[in-house]
């Protein structure tokens, strides 16, 4: 293995946007997550919608889905 070319594998955070931090190893200080093992549907049994950045919107724009016409007091009132 040649000496000089290899990054440094040191002690790296974690941080997920749940809050979640844990200690792993690898070439950058810290990472951070959008998802991890305490927050994660299939660990936890929960479902969660997870939208970054509004994907789920741009999509949505993107190929003219709309969104269904919510009901509101005055429509329930006169059906």
């Amino acid at each position: 293995m040649k000496t000089g070319i290899h990054p440094e594998y040191r002690r790296c955070t974690v941080v997920c946007a749940c809050g979640n931090t844990f200690e792993t190893r690898s070439t950058l200080k810290e990472l951070h997550v959008e998802v991890c093992a305490k927050c994660h549907p299939f660990y936890t049994g929960t479902q969660r919608l997870v939208d970054t950045a509004g994907r789920v919107e741009r999509f949505n724009r993107k190929y003219g889905i709309k969104k269904p016409a919510e009901k509101t007091a005055e429509t329930a009132a006169e059906k």
